[in-house]
C-alpha cells in the first residue's frame, strides 16, 4: 500500500484501480480467499459494485442509503453517517429481530454475530442466554449440590499475533452468564512488590507478606501504585476467551469447558 503511495486514511479505490495496483495476489491470510471476487460471485445482472475505502463517509458518495455491517463501533458509525448526509443508515443488529412466519431472530443484535451455515442459512447469535445459564446452574445444583457458574460464549477478546485479525466478530464475548460471573478482577502486581518491597527477604518471610498482602488488599486498588501494570477486565471478557481459545470452532466440536480454580490467588489455602 505504502509503496503504490497510497494514503490509507482517505484514499477511495474502485474494484479496478485496486486490480490495476495489486491484481490478484492478495489473498486472506488464513483461508486463501480473494474477498473480493467472493463478492462479485454474488452479483446477479452485475449489480455489485465493489469500493475500497477505510473512511466510512466515503460510502455517502454512492449511496444516502447505507447498511452499517461493522460490529464494535456500529453506534457511532449510524451516527456519523447521519450527521454527514445519510439517509436511511441501519446496521446489521436492526436487521431479523423479530420473530417470523419462518426463520431465526435476535431481538438484541439481529445478524450480528452471524455464521453462515449453508448456502442458503445463517446460524444467528444466540439469544436467552442467560435464562439458559441459570437453567443449567440450576439442574448442576440439583444434581451435585454444588453452585457453579456458567456462561456462554462466542468469539474470544483477542488480536492474532501472526496474522493481526482481531478475533472477535461478535458483538460481545458472552450473550448470557450466571451472576457470579459479573465485574473485574481486583489485584496486585506480585512482581512490582517482589521488586519493590519483598528484596532481601528470606524466602518463607517474602511468601508471608506477599500472601499477607494479597489477603489484606482491600477490594478497590483504582490508583495504587500495588495494581501498577495490571490490566483489569470484565470477567466475562477473561473467562470466555479462555474457553475459546480452549474449544475454537474446528475439530474439537465446540465442547463444554470446565473452568476449576480461576479465582483462586497466591493466597489461596
Amino acid at each position: 500500500m505504502y509503496k503504490a503511495n497510497l494514503n490509507p486514511h482517505k484514499d477511495v479505490l474502485s474494484r479496478q484501480e485496486f486490480r490495476k495496483l495489486f491484481g490478484h495476489t492478495f489473498k486472506h491470510p488464513f483461508t486463501g480467499l480473494d474477498y473480493i471476487d467472493l463478492y462479485m460471485d454474488l452479483a446477479v445482472n452485475n449489480n455489485i459494485e465493489v469500493v475500497l475505502a477505510n473512511d466510512p463517509l466515503a460510502a455517502l458518495s454512492y449511496s444516502k442509503d447505507v447498511l452499517v455491517a461493522t460490529i464494535h463501533d456500529r453506534k457511532h458509525l449510524k451516527n456519523l453517517l447521519l450527521n454527514n448526509g445519510g439517509n436511511t443508515i441501519i446496521g446489521l443488529d436492526e436487521l431479523a429481530t423479530k420473530q417470523g412466519k419462518s426463520g431465526g431472530y435476535n431481538p438484541e443484535f439481529g445478524l450480528l454475530g452471524s455464521n453462515l451455515a449453508g448456502n442458503n442459512r445463517l446460524k444467528l447469535f444466540p439469544r436467552d442466554a442467560e435464562q439458559f445459564c441459570y437453567a443449567v446452574q440450576k439442574k448442576l445444583f440439583e444434581k451435585t449440590g454444588k453452585t457453579v457458574e456458567v456462561l456462554v460464549y462466542g468469539d474470544g477478546a483477542f488480536k492474532d499475533p501472526v496474522g493481526k485479525i482481531w478475533e472477535l466478530a461478535d458483538p460481545v464475548v458472552a450473550p448470557g452468564f450466571t451472576a457470579g460471573l459479573m465485574g473485574t478482577p481486583n489485584e496486585i502486581k506480585m512482581k512490582y512488590i517482589a521488586d519493590n518491597e519483598l528484596v532481601g527477604l528470606s524466602q518463607e518471610e517474602a511468601q508471608r507478606q506477599l500472601k499477607q498482602k494479597i489477603s489484606q488488599k482491600g477490594t478497590n486498588l483504582l490508583g495504587q501504585n500495588a495494581s501498577l501494570g495490571t490490566t483489569p477486565r470484565q470477567l466475562t471478557d477473561l473467562l470466555g476467551t479462555l474457553c475459546d481459545l480452549m474449544s475454537g470452532s474446528g475439530d474439537k466440536g465446540t465442547p463444554i469447558i470446565h473452568i476449576q480454580g480461576y479465582f483462586d490467588n497466591y493466597a489461596s489455602d
